[in-house]
């Protein structure tokens, strides 16, 4: 697998963002660009990806297509059409939102409309249109899983697969965000192995990260949090994305602020995977 995540840090461009790529020792990364980049400066974080052996494994959309203001659902609908052409112009294979959600409390807001059977035909509606749209050939358009929203298990994500019918919508894989349940925390390596199981071969690119649960509270308080610094055993967990991944397979830690968090989280992954084994 190639271990990578989004380089960051202080860069006023291209050429300083490729000082912090080789710094970061990153094999695959976020897109540093979107549709709205001008082309030059895309052009040269493209070169600089090639320059060191890096791969781009996915652009993201991060809006709310169904945000309950007309002209933004709009423009976000829009940009998911662009970023996903872009992608498939460019050979990133992932393109990747989250479903959306009808609230007004926030674009990644828990909703107990995100359930009904509506937003479920709406979500169909959307990717379809998405992709009829654009009708890509490298890229594929997915939906990163959700606690509080579709999909929320390897279930779910297999039948909307089934239901939005068309062949480029695939997988983006975070299996901590599934684990939104103390059955599936305490179980957490069945859980695991069961994504990678029934979505291996849909899946275009995976989010690596931790999760951990509060034991004392008697309500469920999950927090997601860096490698290592959870209750994932990764010395469990590497073997299992090692067996059902392609060893060219993006697998990118995310949500963190910091270059110094990033390369933390780097060396612990390494470092269990050179003591296990596993080439990244």
């Amino acid at each position: 697998m190639l271990l990578g995540g989004t380089v960051v840090g202080n860069c006023a461009g291209p050429r300083e963002w490729e000082d912090l790529l080789v710094r970061s020792r990153f094999k695959a990364v976020t897109a540093p660009f979107d549709c709205h980049t001008p082309r030059e400066d895309t052009e040269a974080y493209r070169a600089a990806c090639e320059r060191h052996g890096v791969k781009i494994a996915e652009i993201g959309v991060w809006k709310n297509i169904f945000d309950p203001d007309p002209a933004a659902a709009e423009a976000a609908m829009t940009y998911a059409k662009g970023q996903l052409a872009l992608a498939d112009e460019l050979g990133i294979p992932c393109c990747v939102n989250i479903a959306g959600t009808g609230s007004a409390a926030g674009w990644d807001a828990a909703d107990p409309s995100n359930f009904s059977d509506e937003m479920y035909e709406r979500i169909i509606a959307s990717v379809r249109e998405i992709l009829d749209h654009v009708s890509p050939e490298a890229a594929c358009y997915c939906l990163e899983p959700m606690p509080w929203m579709v999909p929320d298990s390897p279930e779910a994500y297999l039948q909307l697969i089934r239901d939005v019918d068309r062949p480029r919508f695939a997988v983006h894989m975070d299996f901590v965000n599934m684990i939104n349940c103390p059955r599936r925390y305490l179980a957490s390596e069945l859980f695991i192995e069961q994504c990678f199981r029934d979505l291996g071969p849909l899946i275009r690119s995976t989010h690596i990260k931790d999760i951990r649960m509060d034991p004392v509270r008697l309500t469920t308080f999950l927090e997601e949090c860096s490698p290592g610094e959870g209750a994932l055993d990764f010395r469990r967990v590497l073997p299992i994305l090692d067996r059902y991944l392609p060893a060219d397979a993006p697998v990118l830690l995310e949500h963190m602020t910091t270059f110094e968090e990033y390369s933390r989280a780097y060396d612990f992954l390494k470092s269990i995977a050179d003591e296990i084994g596993i080439i990244l």
